[in-house]
């Protein structure tokens, strides 16, 4: 089995001033993911609203779509992983990524209310998101230290959460400026788009000139290559694990969009004011994002993944108890973004240190691709849930299935993980 260590006592330990910062590729692709996610999340905070309130569509074509957008990364999931391995080229790879999901929100301003159209665009914004995400986080791992993985994922994020802050409020006042023309937020959010494109090329590093740090040791990532004596990800059991794991608890996660839906359903907010609704997740994920990923480098990135799940679970509890709606609309949010701050980044740190570098993109995507497969379950479950029973039993499913979940990944998921604070034991 692969070991990434750098405990060893023949490996000295990186000064501290070292662990203090990220590299500048990371720096780089972090504000790459901010101003792509400035141009996302204008779509995604008016989406639910467009589709459900403004076309019609019922809960249960709603989560199927939901669901469909999802598993349509799944494929291009593991063929962007496994294309940027064989030829080293991630930066390539992502920035196809990038591309098409900027090219996606054309289709939206085409589609004209049409659900099909609508769906093909947005599964083409998913598609782009499925090709660069594995070979954007494998950057991150490569280009940091093992011991402070965490901190590269919790500054990216941060950064990233950043664009999703603002996203929304340039939705908003969007809306408001055009009296509710959509097709005014898919054009900003085209051109948007273009500019993490443009941003990608100039700030992020060649293929050929970006470095990956090992111990103490850089190495171009164009360089490496997937060798034949390289185990296959699946072949390693605590990799397994990890996937099993994430698949398990992407199945009894209810999305974003219903909490919101829910939400407003729940204390009768005005429709108005619907795209603050993610203001309070993406306020408190930036907040706890760099946080949480020192946490995880210094307790184990275990417990953080675990406790992540946990304060999702307590979201869907508040959604049910009898509490005041201004106790609602402050705790969802702020739980939820509790929720990605332990767990998005987490678990890529996780995952990471335990995949051989040549197969690092790959690996991840593998571990991504069985969470958004689950996750398809998941919203297509629950939209039929709530369509059939309503929205209360359909919650109190979901509140079952987590926790069942919850307590079935804590057995899977390794306890000990190699990385610089693991010490092999002197056999004598």
């Amino acid at each position: 089995m692969y070991l990434a260590t750098t405990g060893r006592r023949d490996v000295p330990p990186a000064p501290t001033g070292a662990r203090r910062r990220v590299s500048a590729t990371v720096l780089a692709l972090g504000t790459v993911s901010l101003v792509t996610d400035v141009s996302s999340e204008m779509v995604t905070a008016v989406l639910p609203l467009y589709l459900v309130l403004g076309l019609g569509l019922s809960p249960l074509q709603f989560g199927f779509l939901d669901g469909l957008f999802n598993g349509a990364t799944a494929l291009v999931r593991l063929l962007g992983g496994h294309a940027a391995d064989r030829g080293g080229g991630h930066k390539r790879v992502a920035g196809l990524g990038y591309a098409l999901s900027a090219c996606s929100r054309l289709g939206l301003l085409l589609a004209g209310g049409a659900p099909g159209p609508i769906a093909a665009a947005l599964a083409a914004d998913r598609l782009g998101k499925g090709i660069r995400t594995a070979p954007r986080d494998a950057l991150i791992t490569l280009d940091s230290p093992p011991d402070a993985l965490g901190r590269a994922f919790g500054v990216h994020r941060a950064m990233d959460t950043t664009g999703a802050l603002l996203g929304p409020l340039a939705a908003f006042a969007i809306l408001w400026a055009t009296a509710d023309a959509y097709d005014a937020v898919f054009v900003v959010s085209f051109c948007t788009g273009l500019l993490g494109v443009l941003l990608l090329v100039v700030l992020v590093p060649g293929d050929r000139a970006a470095h990956r740090v090992t111990g103490r040791t850089a190495v171009r990532p164009g360089r490496v290559r997937v060798r034949p004596e390289e185990p296959s990800p699946l072949r390693l059991p605590a990799v397994r694990r990890v996937v099993v794991a994430a698949a398990l608890l992407g199945a009894a996660t209810v999305g974003d969009a219903f909490l919101y839906l829910l939400l407003q359903e729940r204390t009768g907010l005005d429709a108005t004011w619907f795209p603050f609704l993610p203001l309070g997740a993406s306020a408190a994920y930036l907040l706890l994002a760099v946080p949480a990923g020192r946490l995880a480098d210094r307790l184990g990135r275990r417990r953080p993944f675990l406790y992540g799940h946990g304060a999702l679970l307590l979201a869907l509890g508040l959604l049910l108890a009898p509490v005041p709606g201004p106790l609602r609309l402050a705790g969802v949010p702020v739980l939820l973004g509790v929720y990605y701050a332990a767990t998005d980044g987490v678990l890529m740190a996780l995952a990471g240190p335990l995949l051989p570098p040549a197969r690092r993109a790959g690996g991840l995507a593998l571990v991504q691709t069985a969470q958004a497969l689950a996750k398809v379950a998941a919203a297509t479950g629950f939209g039929a849930a709530w369509t059939l029973w309503g929205p209360r039993p359909a919650l109190l499913l979901a509140i079952v299935a987590l926790t069942a979940a919850l307590l079935g990944a804590g057995r899977l998921l390794p306890r000990e993980e190699p990385g610089p604070r693991t010490t092999r034991k002197d056999p004598t």
